[in-house]
């Protein structure tokens, strides 16, 4: 039976539904002909040279990328700017373009969930729930069945995230106890302040700056407050990718589901000091 990209954009609705996502957020179908038919799907964090290279290299007939590629507003798709470079090369090389962004984070297999239930994180709930599936949001939180030292918790999170050239980035002492964590994958420091990341006794998340993860950790020596985990930003949701495939293959057994093993994270190398 003929997959289309109209049937695969029914099957993201299924899986990601629209509804979930964040307001400001642009998901969904970027290019493409919906009766256009799909043989080939690559999947990949970001929608970059790359990846699109990549894709179109492989003779993909969809890329579905976590990351919108239209997140911010253009009056141009010339292609001597990078989006409309990428916008041209999908279209001449037959490639639709899906984005399944804050829609995927609220769900349970999103990559929060992903990563809290491979670290053995039991009793989540999200800590901002949708109105109409409270136990669907951004940001989880929850419990691991024993304690143990922040660094040994550290050193799991290292173990499952691909190598970035940041490392994992802890702040709190070695042996401070963990119970409770809270975790938000991709760039969580607007959660720093939610009273249930505040009562958690490790926050896991990426893209931390100077002055929210200072501030945090002064108020938390004031009122109490957790330990920081930052992981590179990609590295925390490519571990979503190898579910999401094999969700799309159930549906689609005979399409071919291909998950990108590109490290594209921006930073390539860190210096030791």
């Amino acid at each position: 039976m003929v997959c289309t990209l109209r049937d695969m954009l029914e099957t993201v609705e299924a899986l990601w539904p629209k509804n979930g996502a964040e307001d400001w957020d642009k998901v969904g179908l970027v290019t493409g002909d919906p009766d256009a038919e799909i043989t080939k799907v690559h999947l990949a964090v970001d929608p970059v040279r790359a990846t699109v290279d990549e894709a179109i290299d492989a003779a993909a007939s969809l890329l579905i990328t976590h990351h919108p590629l239209l997140l911010r507003g253009v009056t141009s798709i010339a292609e001597d700017t990078y989006k409309g470079a990428l916008l041209a090369d999908l279209i001449r090389g037959n490639c639709a373009l899906i984005a399944a962004h804050t829609n995927a984070d609220v769900v349970e297999e999103g990559p929060t969930g992903v990563v809290m239930r491979k670290l053995g994180v039991e009793n989540v709930r999200p800590m901002n729930p949708l109105k109409d599936r409270p136990e669907r949001g951004i940001g989880l939180v929850g419990e691991l069945p024993e304690s143990e030292p922040l660094g040994r918790f550290a050193q799991r999170v290292a173990a499952l995230l691909p190598a970035t050239a940041q490392g994992i980035r802890v702040a709190g002492e070695y042996e401070r106890p963990v119970t409770r964590v809270a975790m938000c994958s991709g760039a969580g420091d607007s959660l720093l302040g939610h009273p249930m990341v505040r009562e958690a006794d490790v926050y896991l998340t990426s893209d931390l700056r100077h002055h929210p993860a200072s501030e945090a950790l002064e108020q938390s020596l004031v009122t109490g407050g957790p330990a920081l985990i930052d992981t590179a930003h990609w590295a925390s949701e490519w571990v979503w990718l190898d579910g999401a495939a094999e969700r799309i293959r159930a549906r689609h057994p005979g399409v071919e589901v291909v998950v990108s093993e590109l490290n594209t994270d921006p930073w390539t190398f860190l210096i030791p000091q």
